[in-house]
This record gives structure tokens, sequence and C-alpha cells, in this order.
């Protein structure tokens, strides 16, 4: 069944949390540690806040998702591809982030944008407690890079990223021997990958119903 662009809306905001629900007090649910559990830190709360946006862009021919490739110039996490967002600065809600960051990194006004809800918080290796900010994007809003921050702005399609058969379990072995599992789902010559790809991975249990064991 082929659902109209209200009812595809509606269906994806019910399986959100909503934004006037939202708690900064909840511990992040989802993580980087999710695959590796051997490797999860003692202190769980010396997080640093930060916010993505998952854009969903309304294209015609099919829903896609709005991603960057971060600048070559930066100083971590150089080349990976990403959701457009940052910290957050102080009293900025994750929403106020992730609209921000997403006007900065690739000139998108937030007209454009109707938010829809937020999934768990997601942790990563580098100390951020990251909340993805779910959004709907007007097919009418145009992107530019900006150079000092991202390096390419491009779209992947929402069937393929929400399709478990692309959800792929990869590993990296550490210089101390351990072994890093993370989600890759490559898609043309993007590899799309750790904590970028968990969060997909998030965001495809949490439309699908699924709480699949790591």
């Amino acid at each position: 069944m082929t659902l109209s662009r209200d009812e595809r809306r509606a269906w994806i905001a019910s399986r959100l949390d909503p934004i006037s629900a939202y708690d900064p007090s909840l511990d992040a649910a989802r993580s980087d540690f999710d695959l590796n559990p051997g490797l999860r830190p003692d202190n769980p709360h010396a997080l640093r806040p930060a916010a993505v946006l998952v854009g969903l862009v309304e294209r015609e021919a099919g829903m896609t998702v709005l991603l960057t490739r971060r600048a070559d110039t930066l100083r971590s996490h150089t080349g990976q591809i990403a959701f457009p967002g940052g910290r957050c600065d102080p009293g900025e809600t994750p929403w106020e982030t992730a609209l921000r960051e997403a006007q900065e990194e690739v000139n998108l006004d937030p007209k454009f944008v109707t938010l829809a809800g937020l999934l768990h918080g997601y942790r990563t290796v580098t100390g951020f407690h990251v909340t993805p900010v779910v959004g709907f994007i007007d097919p009418a809003a145009t992107f530019e890079a900006s150079p000092d921050e991202v390096a390419d702005v491009f779209e992947t399609p929402f069937a393929f990223l929400m399709d478990p058969g692309n959800h792929q379990r990869q590993h990296r072995d550490l210089p101390d021997g351990e072994r890093r599992f993370f989600y890759a789902m490559p898609w043309n010559e993007r590899f799309i990958w750790g904590a970028t790809a968990g969060m997909l991975r998030a965001l495809y249990e949490r439309l699908h119903g699924e709480d699949v064991a790591a």
C-alpha cells in the first residue's frame, strides 16, 4: 500500500519520541558500544550533549536521507559520512542545535524543515550524548556545503537505508588487539558506518518495531 505524504509523516512521527516529551536527564539508550559491550567505559555520565538532524527529504521519486562527508581538514572524523549536527550550545535544545548546525553546514533554511520527533540518545565512543532529531525536508530546499566543515552533501535513498539486508556488521582491529564491531551501510562509493549507521539502524528498529539483540 502506498501512503500519501501526510500518512507517511504521521506513521513515522507516531513511532518517534515527541519533542514535547524530551527529557535531558535520560541516559543514552543506544551507543557505539552496543556491538562491543567489552569496550564500554566505566563512567557513562561524563558525556557532552550534541544533536544531529536526520533529514528526510520528501522527493517525488522517493524519500531520501540528507548526509554529508566531513571536510578533510577537520581534526576529528576526517572524511567520514555524517548527519548535519554538532555540540549543543548552553541552553540550546537538541532540535535547535540540529537546525542551527544544518544551516551552518549545508545552508539548509529551517523554514523547509518540519520536525517529526526524536530518537533515543546515542552515546559515541568519542564522549558525546547525541540526540537524533528527525525532520521532514521540503524538496524545494537547496543545500550548499560549508567548505570549512563539509566536503560534500548528498542524499541516500531512505528505502535502501531502512532495508535490514543492507545493514552489515563489520569490524576493525584496534592497535591494542581489541576487535571493534560496527554497523556499515555501503552505498555506491559512500561508506556509511559507525555512529551514523548506528543511528540509522536505531531509526529502522523504531519504525519497524524491532529490538534486535546486538
